[in-house]
C-alpha cells in the first residue's frame, strides 16, 4: 500500500509538472536585470525581450543595488513557475558569495540554471588626462604615486570591481575603489577626471574609447577580442591576469524542468539569430548559449576561481 501511495504521489507530481509546463507562460515573463539600464546585462535582456516568441511578452525590470544582490534576491524568492527570471552576472552568481559576509540568497541552491548567454572582456580605460599610454606605464605611475589613483565600478562585487582588486594583487600597487550605483554615474566622473581608471565592460567602454572620450589601455581576457584586436591584454604585461565577465539566465529553484527546457530552447533560437550575433560581436560580446547542465558546471568552476581571487586580494564588501 505504501509503495502504491508513493507511485500515486509521483504520478500526481509528474502530472502537475506537465500541466504547469503546458500552461506556461500564462502571463508576461519578468526578466530582472540587477543593474541600471545601459550596460551589457540590460542589452542582452532587452534583445531577448524584443525577439522572444513564447506566447507572452518578456518585460525587462531593472533592480539595481548591492552589487546585483537586491535584484537577484528578488528572483530567488519569486514563485518557481518560470515567470520571473534574472539576467545573472559573474558577480551575482559567482563572486558575491565570497565578497559579502552575509548574502541574502544562496548563489546555487536558490536558483536553477537556464542558459549561459554571453561573455566579454572588461576594458582597462583611463581618463585622458592621466599621463600613461599602456599597462607598463600605468604600473610605473602607480608605484611612483602610491594610493593616489581611484578606480570606479558600478558596484561592489561586480567584475569591474574585482578586476581592479586582481590588478592590484598581481602588480603590488594600491589605489582607491569608488563604487557607484551604476556605470552611468561612474563614466562622467572618469571622463571628467574625478576618477582615473575603470575596468569597465567592453560593450560599454569600447564605444567611448573609439570616440576619444577615454583611453583604452588593455582588455582583461586571456586573448584579444575580435572587437578590439589592436588593444593588448593586461596579461601581456602582467602574467597570470585574466578576468572575464559573463551573463547567464537563472530562475528560482524548483522551477519545473519542462519550463526550463522551453525557455532554454527559445534562448538558443534568439541568440543564434544572425542580426543578434552580429550586434553582440560588434559590442565585444562573445555568445555562448549553453544547456542548463553546462551552465551549472561552469558556475561551479567560477565560484571556486573567484573565491580564490577575493581571498588573495583581501577584498571585502562589508
Amino acid at each position: 500500500m505504501k509503495f502504491r501511495s508513493l507511485l500515486l504521489g509521483a504520478a500526481l507530481a509528474a502530472t502537475a509538472a506537465i500541466a504547469s509546463a503546458q500552461a506556461f507562460p500564462s502571463k508576461p515573463i519578468r526578466m530582472v536585470v540587477t543593474f541600471p539600464p545601459g550596460g551589457a546585462p540590460d542589452t542582452l535582456a532587452r534583445l531577448f525581450a524584443d525577439k522572444a516568441q513564447l506566447g507572452q511578452a518578456v518585460v525587462v525590470e531593472n533592480v539595481p543595488g548591492a552589487g546585483g544582490n537586491i535584484g537577484a534576491d528578488r528572483v530567488a524568492k519569486a514563485p518557481a513557475d518560470g515567470h520571473t527570471l534574472v539576467m545573472g552576472t559573474v558577480g551575482t552568481h559567482s563572486i558575491n558569495g565570497a565578497l559579502y559576509s552575509k548574502m541574502p540568497y544562496d548563489m546555487v541552491k536558490d536558483f536553477v540554471p537556464i542558459a549561459h548567454v554571453a561573455s566579454a572582456p572588461n576594458l582597462l580605460v583611463v581618463t585622458n588626462s592621466l599621463p600613461v599610454k599602456n599597462v607598463a606605464e600605468l604600473i610605473a605611475h602607480m608605484k611612483a604615486n602610491p594610493d593616489k589613483l581611484s578606480f570606479g565600478s558600478p558596484g561592489i562585487g561586480t567584475s569591474v570591481h574585482v578586476s581592479g582588486e586582481l590588478f592590484m594583487s598581481l602588480t603590488g600597487t594600491k589605489m582607491t575603489h569608488v563604487p557607484y550605483k551604476g556605470r552611468q554615474f561612474a563614466i562622467p566622473d572618469l571622463v571628467g577626471g574625478q576618477i582615473q581608471l575603470m575596468f569597465d565592460n567592453m560593450p560599454s567602454a569600447l564605444p567611448l574609447a573609439k570616440e576619444g572620450k577615454i583611453r583604452a589601455l588593455a582588455q582583461t581576457t586571456a586573448t584579444r577580442s575580435s572587437a578590439a584586436p589592436d588593444v593588448p591584454t593586461v596579461g601581456e604585461t602582467v602574467p597570470g591576469f585574466e578576468a572575464t565577465t559573463w551573463f547567464a539566465v537563472f530562475a528560482p529553484a524548483g522551477t519545473p524542468r519542462e519550463v526550463v527546457a522551453r525557455i532554454n530552447a527559445e534562448m538558443q533560437r534568439v541568440f543564434k539569430l544572425p542580426d543578434v550575433t552580429d550586434k553582440l560581436k560588434n559590442l565585444g560580446l562573445e555568445t555562448w548559449i549553453s544547456t542548463p547542465e553546462e551552465l551549472a558546471r561552469f558556475q561551479a568552476a567560477e565560484i571556486v576561481k573567484w573565491a580564490k581571487v577575493v581571498k588573495d586580494s583581501g577584498a571585502k564588501a562589508d
